[in-house]
């Protein structure tokens, strides 16, 4: 129906901001799905987005359910532990079955989980007891994979140390890892978003690189020699993760801790939770950023050596 809309959970967020003003540029009505103690400057920057914003609380299945009807889509972009990703998410998916949307894409944005060993990554394992919920779902529902952030490197990902001009890796400096940038991955989860024909998974990479490429690419970008440095093997990171674990027992549980970071680490240099059969072909008028774009365009990790 020409009035329906996409329904955006998770919009006053990085990546949900990026996703509803990828879907404006489309052309797409979006609904931007807030909590009620949300921020007024946030409700402010979406509607000055083109977004309308719909107030509702997410442990109540009822009101997120009238948030949902008419959507042609449901879009997940929420972000947290299991009160979020498991919790909240399972409220929308509810709701969207109880108000008939036919299509749903869950809060992934990730490496690709589905083929990695469960129990040893927290975020992974929220993410598949989700997908077995979604799966029994009465809904056709659509996970994107799109390896690490690009945006992460030097920040949450500290495998570039510009100060001694590295690039750090585990076991092999050559293993492929898969980078996607949060604008990037908004752009193709708008125009999936907006595809009544997505499979069960999409997977992207903006850049399939190793520990060695990176740091090809720093040494272009600098104009100095970056070199790849071993940081010790993938079963030390692993034994190492329960340990740093243990020491932040006692501390807030944020989203992403150190240790969740070497899980992540731990999966992508074992090669466990590498992207397979890409598909960033579905959509042809996006254009991925590679790691040189990125490093050339002022988004170099670190400060200046």
């Amino acid at each position: 129906m020409t009035d329906a809309f996409v329904l955006l959970a998770g919009a006053t967020g990085d990546l949900g901001g990026r996703i509803a003003a990828a879907l404006i540029d489309r052309g797409a009505t979006v609904h931007a799905l807030v909590r009620e103690q949300s921020k007024p400057a946030d409700r402010e920057r979406l509607t000055a987005l083109g977004a309308t914003v719909v107030a509702a609380d997410l442990s109540d299945v009822e009101s997120v359910t009238e948030a949902c009807r008419g959507a042609s889509c449901v879009v997940s972009a929420l972000s947290g532990v299991r009160e979020v990703i498991l919790d909240a998410q399972t409220v929308l998916l509810d709701a969207a079955v109880r108000a008939g949307v036919p299509r749903f894409i869950s809060s992934d944005y990730s490496a690709d989980f589905f083929r990695t060993e469960p129990g040893h990554n927290r975020n992974f394992d929220l993410r598949r007891e989700f997908a077995g919920r979604a799966d029994r779902a009465p809904i056709a529902v659509t996970s994107i994979l799109c390896g690490a952030f690009m945006d992460m490197l030097g920040t949450e990902m500290p495998i570039v140390q510009p100060r001694i001009r590295s690039v750090l890796y585990w076991s092999d400096p050559d293993q492929p890892l898969d980078f996607t940038t949060r604008d990037d991955t908004a752009a193709y989860t708008a125009a999936a978003a907006l595809d009544d024909t997505t499979p069960r998974i999409l997977r992207i990479s903006g850049e399939t690189a190793s520990a060695r490429t990176i740091a090809a690419a720093m040494t272009q970008a600098r104009g100095r020699r970056y070199r790849t440095l071993p940081a010790g093997t993938t079963g030390s990171l692993k034994a190492l993760i329960p340990v740093v674990k243990a020491l932040a027992a006692d501390k807030p549980d944020p989203t992403f801790p150190a240790w969740q970071g070497m899980q992540y680490s731990y999966d992508m240099f074992s090669g466990g939770a590498q992207l397979e059969s890409l598909d960033n072909d579905r959509y042809p008028d996006l254009r991925w950023t590679t790691l040189l774009d990125r490093f050339t365009g002022g988004h170099l990790p670190g400060a200046a050596p």
